[in-house]
């Protein structure tokens, strides 16, 4: 085989592709066999195992009725009117992130550290990055798991995760109604030291309000960067990033808002540049107990100039 042929080849089993399958019969072929041949009708040369991988990492769902969930149960019984979906993409299946730390455990819900790169829900290709999938996997007795509130792929910190609807509901309405306080550490490229803080922005974003404030931590005169406390009393997309940019003091490694000529220079100089942003607390009256519950990331976990 030429190297062209074989570059194309390559190229056309890793680029991502669907499958979809009607089943016709109650307990036809095993799921496996229906994806493997399904996969070779359309050219798509998978093995066994690889079809197994993808579906223990969340590539496969199964459409039931009017009801379509994530299948991992090889054995599950097919029955007549069910449709297979399978979504495959190496590049996604291939990923892997740090694992998460588990601050608190409170039955009802779990606090997790969520490390950089990873998501807060899946997509339909995979969930195996997710917070709620780890937690799911965590525990040794397997419990339902849903996201409450959401923290960007780069961030870092603190996130819950509920373990029952009913949870879901009551932690969810603490968000919705600004009955909790989060406190974030940014590291911002300037001397905010020269800022009367605390400064608020109520800069609206996306049409909706939003309201942040940013308070000093730390000056470091050699980096020109600052290390910033900042409250925020609404959480809209890409709040703090966004307004913390507005007021000409980018989060380092915000590629989206931030100064790429800066954080380029930071690389340069041998520094990281992953988004120095972290969920340093939450605190909140719990809906179950009635106490007021405080949760703070390890001073490790958090923003600092020392890490390299």
């Amino acid at each position: 085989m030429h190297k062209a042929d074989a570059l194309h080849t390559e190229n056309k089993l890793l680029s991502p592709f669907e499958c979809h399958i009607d089943i016709f019969e109650d307990n036809p072929a095993t799921i496996v066999d229906l994806l493997v041949e399904q996969c070779k009708l359309q050219d798509k040369q998978l093995s066994k195992t690889e079809i197994k991988q993808a579906i223990t990492k969340g590539a496969l769902w199964l459409r039931r009725g009017k009801h379509t969930q994530r299948l991992r149960r090889l054995k599950k019984q097919l029955i007549s009117g069910d449709k297979l979906h399978f979504y495959h993409n190496a590049k996604v299946l291939a990923a892997t992130v740090p694992n998460a730390k588990l601050i608190a455990d409170l039955k009802d819900y779990s606090v997790w550290y969520k490390p950089y790169g990873m998501l807060s829900q899946g997509s339909k290709w995979s969930d195996h990055c997710t917070i709620t999938r780890y937690a799911q996997q965590y525990f040794s007795e397997e419990r339902a798991v849903f996201i409450v509130h959401r923290l960007d792929r780069a961030a870092t910190g603190l996130i819950l995760v509920a373990h029952s609807k009913k949870a879901a509901k009551l932690l969810s309405a603490l968000f919705e109604k600004h009955n909790l306080e989060k406190h974030y550490n940014i590291i911002v490229h300037g001397d905010f030291s020269a800022q009367k803080s605390p400064i608020v922005i109520e800069t609206p974003i996306d049409g909706k309000s939003a309201k942040s404030t940013f308070s000093l931590i730390q000056y470091h005169q050699e980096l020109q960067q600052s290390l910033l406390q900042v409250l925020i009393d609404t959480g809209r997309k890409h709040q703090i990033r966004k307004h913390a940019a507005s007021i000409g003091f980018p989060v380092v490694g915000d590629r989206l808002h931030g100064d790429k000529h800066l954080d380029e220079k930071r690389l340069q100089e041998g520094r990281l540049v992953d988004l120095q942003l972290c969920a340093v607390s939450l605190s909140f009256t719990c809906p179950f107990s009635g106490q007021v519950k405080v949760f703070k990331v390890a001073d490790e976990d958090k923003p600092s100039f020392a890490k390299p």
